[in-house]
């Protein structure tokens, strides 16, 4: 798949989130949800913090600020699928799980049209980055720039299914 598709995906996604956003309740939006685990919140924070932070693994990767590693079969697999392989629950990198915090839906949004603008910035990037140059992501290993932007839109995708799962959850306790 081509950087621009990728890109044109995240784009989707991210237009998602924000839907999901204005539907959720103010009051409801910090709670954390019958079934525990992070609020509506929490998953904000974590999304697009972290979206960010890969951004800037990208960027380094493109500006050649990497290494020259291989990259993990299995991670090859996961980028091509487009998913992460099926598990009860991840466990978010302890330095990740540190910067997560309950934020208003007014920060969620800002949060948004931050990860938006930096997208832009970065995504011209790719193509003239280098396949062989790659930064590491703390649980798949090294990854180049392409390879980021991809993650980037396969972790959306895991974090909007558990925002699913938060909505079912506060359905069948109402």
């Amino acid at each position: 798949m081509t950087a621009a598709k990728i890109k044109v995906s995240i784009h989707q996604i991210v237009d998602a989130y924000k839907a999901k956003l204005s539907s959720y309740k103010d009051d409801v939006f910090e709670t954390t949800p019958p079934i525990n685990g992070w609020s509506y919140s929490e998953v904000y924070s974590h999304i697009f913090d972290s979206s960010l932070l890969s951004l800037i693994a990208l960027e380094n990767a493109a500006n050649g600020k990497g290494e020259k590693k291989p990259t993990h079969f299995i991670v090859k697999l996961i980028l091509l699928f487009g998913s992460l392989p099926p598990a009860k629950k991840y466990e978010v990198p302890k330095r990740l799980a540190s910067r997560v915090k309950k934020i208003s839906k007014t920060e969620a949004l800002d949060f948004i049209l931050e990860f938006e603008k930096a997208l832009e910035d970065s995504c011209p990037l790719i193509a003239q980055a280098s396949k062989s140059i790659k930064t590491k992501h703390p649980r798949l290993g090294y990854l180049n720039a392409k390879q980021w932007l991809r993650f980037i839109e396969i972790h959306l995708k895991h974090h909007l299914k558990q925002l699913v799962r938060i909505e079912e959850s506060f359905q069948r306790k109402a």
